[in-house]
C-alpha cells in the first residue's frame, strides 16, 4: 500500500510572497525602475552619440594603456568586425547592461565579502546561500524580475546582478582569509586598528583574488544579459533571440561572434588590471 505523503506547497508560498512584495512595494520598484532605465538610456545615448571610430579609438587607447599594444590592435579588429556586421548599437546596449549590472553587483558584494571574511558566524551563513545562488539555473532568476520591474532592461539588470554577484562575494572572502597570519600578527604588533589592518594589509594583499572574482562576475553578467533577451532586454542577446524566432542561423552566429568578441575584450582588460598588483 502506497503511503500518501502530502505535497509541500512551496511554489504557492513563493507566489504568495512575490504577490505581497509586488503589491506592498510597487511604488519603490517603480521608482527604482525609472531611475535605472534613465541611467541605462543616458549611457546608451552617450555612447551612441560618439562616432564609431572615436569610441573604437578610446577603447583601443584604454587597452594599450592597461594591457599593451596587442590587446589594443585586437580590440580595434574585433570592434571593426562588429561594426561591419551592423551590430554596433546592440553591442553598446549589451556593454551598458554588463557595466551597469557589474557595478551594482560589486558595490553589494564587496562589503558582504569583507564581513564574511571577518566573521566566522556570518561566513557559515553566507556560504550555503552562495552555493544555492550559484547552482540555481540562470533562467529561474528571470521569473521574479518580471513582477517587480516588468518586461525590459531593468528586469535584466535585476536578474543579472543576482546571478553574477556570488563570485565577487566568494573571492573577496577567500582573498582576505588567505592573507598570511604572520602579516596580521605583525600589524597587531605595531598597534594597528581593525580598520587599518583591513585597508592597509588585508585588502591590498587580497586585491588580485578580488579582481579574479570581479572578472568572473563580468563574464556571468554578459552571459545573463544574453539570456535576458527572453524578457525583453535589448542588445546582442536580442539579436540572437530574433534569429532563433525567425530561423535565421546566419544572423544568430553573427550576434554570437559579437558576444564572444565583447567577452574576450572585457576578460583581457580585467585580467590586465591584476598584473601591476601582482608585480608590486
Amino acid at each position: 500500500m502506497a503511503i500518501d505523503i502530502p505535497r509541500i506547497p512551496l511554489g504557492d508560498w513563493i507566489e504568495t510572497g512575490l504577490d505581497f512584495l509586488t503589491t506592498e512595494y510597487a511604488s519603490v520598484t517603480r521608482g527604482i525602475s525609472r531611475f535605472t532605465q534613465g541611467g541605462i538610456n543616458t549611457i546608451n545615448d552617450a555612447l551612441a552619440w560618439m562616432p564609431e571610430w572615436a569610441l573604437m579609438a578610446l577603447i583601443a587607447l584604454l587597452c594599450w594603456r592597461v594591457a599593451g599594444i596587442r590587446l589594443a590592435i585586437g580590440s580595434v579588429l574585433g570592434l571593426a568586425l562588429i561594426w561591419n556586421m551592423g551590430l554596433w548599437y546592440p553591442m553598446i546596449e549589451s556593454l551598458t547592461l554588463v557595466v551597469f549590472a557589474t557595478l551594482v553587483a560589486v558595490v553589494i558584494a564587496l562589503p558582504v565579502g569583507i564581513l564574511g571574511a571577518l566573521s566566522d558566524r556570518l561566513y557559515s551563513v553566507i556560504m550555503p546561500v552562495l552555493d544555492f545562488m550559484q547552482t540555481m539555473p540562470a533562467f529561474v532568476y528571470l521569473i521574479p524580475a518580471i513582477p517587480f520591474f516588468g518586461i525590459g532592461s531593468v528586469s535584466a539588470i535585476f536578474a543579472t546582478v543576482i546571478f553574477s554577484m556570488p563570485p565577487a562575494i566568494r573571492f573577496t572572502t577567500l582573498g582576505i582569509r588567505q592573507v598570511p597570519k604572520e602579516l596580521i600578527e605583525a600589524a597587531d604588533a605595531f598597534g594597528s586598528t581593525r580598520g587599518q589592518k583591513l585597508f592597509k594589509v588585508q585588502l591590498p594583499l587580497s586585491l588580485p583574488t578580488i579582481m579574479a572574482g570581479i572578472n568572473q562576475t563580468i563574464m556571468l553578467a554578459l552571459s545573463m544579459v544574453v539570456i535576458a533577451a527572453m524578457i525583453g532586454a535589448d542588445g546582442l542577446g536580442s539579436e540572437v533571440w530574433k534569429a532563433i524566432q525567425r530561423l535565421r542561423p546566419g544572423d544568430g552566429f553573427e550576434a554570437g561572434i559579437a558576444v564572444v568578441i565583447l567577452a574576450m575584450l572585457l576578460d583581457r582588460l580585467t585580467q590586465a588590471f591584476r598584473k601591476p598588483v601582482k608585480a608590486r
